[in-house]
């Protein structure tokens, strides 16, 4: 482990030096090994050295929060993703665009609030930002395509805090941050936080970057963290299970229905997307990687977990704290960091052990079927019975089928293939299964046409 740990930190120098950033923090967390953690710079702060619990400003990551606060909100029976913003919020304008459009920045809203809040670093109160909403512009219909927004976001924060009868920090504070262990996210900067800079182009001068509290606007850009915590964080949001088992914070399925990609950042360049308020990336081996960037006056910030994928060993995330607003090489770095980690080293292998024969019930479906003209294979595996094409990749997830209560003779998918679809057993009065019905299409025990003739006859 020390010399991977050599090689993570040898990777993190190099982009500190290269990219120029006064201060960079990062950590990697999976579930079978310790937490590992890394600095080098200065903090620039005369109060405290830069360490490890040193805090910086996250910016946009504090999205991912709020998001799971709106969510929250609908797994309570408070609103529906489809609502619109006009049922929770009195609004001027705009109160038709939904909750679900918000979340997935696919509203058409424009990005900031009204006025030049990034001149005069001066965000409205929250009276404020509702009235200018008279002033704002849809800058795109609705579901046209992706257009981010931080006023947006801010409306998403807002509306939460009302449905739940708080301030959006404290319930951010009290419903995530607590139950989850995230001590040190904080709402402002504490008194040992890392200073953020502008580095000048064409000098290594850095210059400290105003602070800014971000007033209504805060539910889109304002906390503070370490680089631990937003990798519990980013762990939390790609494999809850390794963090809150329980689902305390929020359903592990709830967290599955906000990965799912709801339209890309890019209509030529597939390489990242957006689901339920969270940031998407594909990688190789049908892996996932679930989180956010985020940047702010003098800081940049990165933070994603790794959903399933070869070797994964559960919990695996990783995030990098930049003092820098224009080291712009970080970004990329908390997904080197995973893959460096899964590379040099590697998850251990679970050993296969005999499992229990198929329900006897069952039994009969186990095998080759032929449908649509292509042969699928049946299996009973890890308690389930699976499906998958005869021809598809290794690395293809089979179909999943669970029963369906008080319908013994039908399954419906769970995941994979169809899911939600269900497959029903036709059998003969002895009880042989002679016949399936997936998602309405015909299985049979040899390749047939439509008109159910043997393939193989003249």
């Amino acid at each position: 482990m020390a010399d991977v740990n050599g090689s993570l930190e040898r990777l993190v120098r190099t982009v500190q030096a290269e990219a120029r950033v006064p201060a960079l923090s990062v950590a990697l967390r999976r579930a079978d090994r310790p937490l590992w953690t890394f600095q080098v710079g200065g903090s620039g702060n005369p109060a405290a050295e830069l360490d490890a619990g040193t805090p910086f400003r996250i910016g946009s990551i504090t999205k991912t929060f709020t998001a799971v606060l709106v969510l929250q909100c609908r797994d309570a029976g408070l609103l529906d993703l489809d609502d619109q913003v006009g049922a929770h919020l009195k609004v001027p304008a705009h109160g038709g665009l939904t909750i679900r459009r918000l979340l997935s920045h696919t509203a058409g809203l424009q990005r900031e609030p009204v006025g030049d809040v990034w001149d005069t670093l001066t965000p409205p109160d929250l009276p404020g930002l509702l009235d200018d909403l008279a002033r704002t512009e849809a800058v795109h219909p609705p579901a046209r395509r992706f257009h981010y927004s931080n006023l947006g976001f801010a409306l998403l924060g807002h509306l939460a805090a009302q449905r739940l009868g708080g301030t959006w920090w404290e319930l951010v504070d009290e419903r995530i941050c607590a139950p989850l262990g995230l001590t040190n996210t904080t709402y402002g900067a504490p008194a040992h936080a890392a200073t953020g800079y502008l580095v000048d182009e064409y000098s290594d001068h850095a210059r400290p970057e105003p602070p800014t509290d971000f007033g209504a606007v805060a539910p889109a850009a304002q906390l503070w963290s370490t680089a631990a915590d937003q990798a519990r964080w980013a762990a939390f949001l790609a494999d809850p299970a390794s963090v809150d088992p329980q689902g305390r914070v929020l359903a592990a399925t709830t967290l599955a229905e906000a990965r799912w990609p709801l339209t890309p950042r890019n209509d030529t360049v597939w390489g990242s997307g957006w689901g339920l308020g969270l940031m998407l990336w594909p990688r190789e081996g049908r892996a996932l990687h679930v989180g956010h960037n985020g940047a702010m006056p003098g800081f940049l910030a990165a933070a994603c977990g790794r959903h399933g994928g070869p070797g994964n060993p559960g919990g695996l995330a990783a995030a990098v704290l930049a003092s820098s607003g224009t080291a712009d090489a970080i970004i990329d770095l908390p997904h080197r960091l995973i893959e460096e980690s899964l590379a040099e080293d590697p998850a251990a292998i679970t050993p296969w052990t005999p499992g229990e024969p198929a329900p006897e019930h069952l039994r009969g479906v186990l095998g080759r079927w032929w449908g649509e003209g292509y042969e699928y294979v049946f299996r009973w595996s890890d308690g389930a019975l699976t499906a998958r094409g005869a021809d598809d990749p290794a690395d293809a997830p089979p179909a999943v089928f669970a029963p369906v209560p008080g319908e013994p003779d039908v399954l419906r998918s769970i995941s994979g293939r169809e899911i939600g679809e269900r497959l029903r057993l036709t059998r003969t009065e002895t009880g042989e299964i002679t016949r399936l019905h997936w998602a309405t299409y015909r299985f049979t025990r040899h390749q047939q046409t439509f008109d159910g003739t043997w393939a193989s006859l003249p």
